[in-house]
C-alpha cells in the first residue's frame, strides 16, 4: 500500500516582523523647528539639535535616577523646548506652542509610506517600539498617514522607563509574540540599535548622515542603510 503524500513544509521566515524607532527613523524630528525657522532665525537648525538632545538626556536622566523620577516622553520634550529656548533667548510663548503642535505632527521620511506598503505586501507584520508616549505616537503616524501601515505602536510607557532598557525591547516579544531572533529592529539612534542587537534583533541601522560608526555595529556585521527604501528588499 502506497505512502500518503503531504506537501513539502513551508520553510519557516527568517524575519516575521520589522520594529521600527519612531522618532528619526520613521519620523523627521527636525521637521518641527523647519516649519518655523523663519520665525527663529539663523540659529534654527542649532535649536532643533539642542531640542533632540535634551529631550534625549531627560529621558535618560529620569530612567536612571529610578521609576519615582518617571515622566512620559512629551513631558521630557516640553521641558527640553523650554530649556532651549530659554538659552537661545526665544521668548515668544505662540512660537514655543507652535513649535510643540508641530512635533505632534512631525513628517515621516519621503520613502516611509512606500517602505511600510511593500513591507506588508510581503505579509510582514510591523510595528514601533517608541520612547514616545501613547497619545504622541497616534498623533504622530495619524498626521504622517501611515497609521493603517503600522500593525502595533509600542511605548515605553507600558515598562515605565525608556530605552535602552532592555524591558523596552522585551516589550516587542510580548505584543507580538515573537523571539527576538525573528524580528528585525530598524533605528537611526546608533545606542538603540546596539540595544536591539544586545537583545537579540535582527537590528538595523538607518544613517542618513553617512555619521561614523559607534558600538562597533559594523564589526557585529549590523547593515547600515542611508534611507529605508531598500529595507523591504533586504527583510525579504
Amino acid at each position: 500500500m502506497g505512502e500518503s503524500w503531504a506537501p513539502p513544509a513551508r520553510p519557516e521566515r527568517e524575519i516575521e516582523a520589522v520594529i521600527f524607532d519612531a522618532y528619526g527613523t520613521l519620523l523627521d524630528v527636525h521637521s518641527a523647528v523647519a516649519r518655523h525657522a523663519a520665525r527663529i532665525g539663523p540659529e534654527a537648525a542649532a535649536v532643533s539639535a539642542e531640542w533632540r538632545a535634551k529631550q534625549l538626556e531627560y529621558s535618560w536622566v529620569r530612567s536612571l535616577t529610578g521609576p519615582q523620577h518617571h515622566q512620559d516622553f512629551w513631558t521630557c520634550t516640553v521641558d527640553a523646548l523650554r530649556y532651549v529656548c530659554a538659552r537661545f533667548g526665544l521668548r515668544d510663548a505662540a512660537l514655543v506652542q507652535d513649535l510643540l503642535d508641530a512635533y505632534r505632527r512631525l513628517d515621516a521620511y519621503p520613502e516611509v509610506p512606500a517602505m511600510l506598503e511593500a513591507l506588508r505586501a510581503q505579509g510582514m507584520r510591523t510595528a514601533i517600539l517608541s520612547n514616545g508616549a501613547p497619545m504622541m505616537l497616534s498623533d504622530a503616524t495619524r498626521a504622517a498617514g501611515i497609521s493603517t501601515q503600522l500593525d502595533m505602536l509600542l511605548s515605553v510607557e507600558a515598562v515605565g522607563v525608556f530605552k535602552p532598557d532592555r524591558r523596552v525591547y522585551a516589550l516587542a516579544e510580548q505584543r507580538l509574540g515573537l523571539p527576538a531572533h525573528r524580528m528585525a529592529f530598524v533605528s537611526a539612534n546608533p545606542w538603540d540599535t546596539q540595544a536591539a542587537l544586545a537583545a537579540g534583533f535582527r537590528a538595523i541601522r538607518v544613517n542618513r548622515t553617512h555619521a561614523p560608526d559607534e558600538y562597533g555595529l559594523e564589526a557585529a556585521g549590523v547593515p547600515s542603510l542611508t534611507n529605508l527604501s531598500p529595507l523591504p528588499g533586504l527583510v525579504s
